[in-house]
């Protein structure tokens, strides 16, 4: 127990550090992509996943631990990834986001926390618990990718790899844009750590070293998995509830670290402060966290757990996952966003032509 206590405590804390100060959140990413045709957090994620996916086949194949892809349930990955798209649009955060956000002293992230904690709890343990399973009855045989088509996982990962390679050096090649920043207030590692504005690309490998750490440092406490936010999230809530102290496990001390680790992060930075939202804003997020637990649960995994980890490991669930995570995203960002401001739009164009 002190084990997985403090581990899982150290790996969040650093994850929530690293994700505060580089501004890692996929919600934005996914959305930015939509609307300002900016692919960087996308490519960042891609990074990643490809650091991780190196170091955890290593660790597999050196014998660490052992690790099966399963079966595909497919049908609950493509609905459950597009509802929870949809989700971390209203909630203003993915998984990881709203937990490290939530550190930041964002009370807007913490309503949406709440709701994604309670509507994953009663997804995973509660009355929507056969829902749940119902929807993951219809499955493929084969979850690995390089199983399906017969060859090694490395044939799988060097392709993805070379892909991923292609994108940075283009990306690294395009004109710099300077963006005016104050004159820094601290000096040496002060300033780097907690002041220089972090490249999402730097970010990103560090949050594949973490993602890669977090599986040896989980499958010692007998959770042979990487990072994961849903059902850890969930347990805090059931733990909470019945007081079963097995509910607890490794991956219920990293998501609490990553709300320590941003907490850290964010007063040394001078950007922890309390934020209180409008009332719509208010009931948008606590929807967003419903939704969000609703679509990870049928899904088997977030934005971390599909959209990062199962990509990792080469699965048929964290890819098409990841696309329909994407889709659900643009669409909510399409309804929120876009036809709001092409309302507005057309309404300013209409006075300005009566008032001609």
């Amino acid at each position: 127990m002190v084990q997985m206590i403090v581990t899982g405590l150290l790996c969040g804390a650093l994850l929530g550090f690293v994700m505060q100060r580089g501004r890692f959140c996929l919600t934005g990413g996914f959305r930015d992509m939509y609307i300002a045709k900016d692919n960087r957090m996308f490519y960042a994620l891609l990074i990643a996943i490809a650091v991780q996916s190196i170091g955890v086949y290593a660790l597999i194949q050196y014998g660490a631990f052992e690790y099966t892809a399963g079966t595909f349930p497919w049908l609950a990955v493509i609905i459950g990834s597009y509802i929870f798209g949809i989700g971390i649009v209203f909630a203003g955060g993915c998984a990881t986001g709203t937990w490290y956000r939530a550190g930041e002293g964002l009370i807007g992230s913490w309503i949406a926390l709440a709701g994604y904690m309670v509507m994953s709890a009663v997804m995973k343990s509660g009355p929507l618990a056969p829902i749940n399973g119902a929807f993951k009855t219809t499955q493929l045989p084969s979850n690995s990718i390089a199983d399906s088509f017969g060859i090694s996982n490395w044939i799988v990962i060097g392709i993805f790899i070379a892909i991923v390679l292609i994108i940075v050096v283009r990306e690294l090649k395009k004109p710099k844009v300077i963006i005016p920043t104050m004159k820094p207030k601290r000096t040496g590692l002060a300033h780097l750590l907690f002041e220089k504005r972090w490249h999402p690309f730097f970010t990103a490998v560090l949050v594949g070293v973490i993602a890669t750490i977090a599986w040896p440092l989980s499958a010692a406490t007998g959770r042979v998995f990487g990072l994961g936010i849903t059902t850890p999230t969930a347990n805090i809530l059931q733990y909470l509830v019945s007081g079963d102290i097995s509910i607890l496990n490794w991956g219920v001390f990293l998501v609490l670290g990553i709300f320590l680790g941003s907490f850290f992060a964010a007063k040394m930075s001078r950007e922890f402060r309390f934020r209180m939202p409008d009332t719509k804003t208010g009931i948008r997020s606590f929807i967003g966290g419903l939704f969000m637990g609703f679509g990870a649960s049928i899904a088997g995994g977030c934005s971390i757990g599909n959209g990062l980890v199962m990509t990792a490991m080469m699965t048929w669930q964290g890819w098409i996952g990841l696309l329909f995570m994407i889709l659900g995203t643009w669409t909510a960002s399409y309804f929120i966003f876009i036809r709001v401001n092409q309302r507005s739009a057309k309404q300013v164009a209409s006075k300005t032509t009566v008032t001609a």
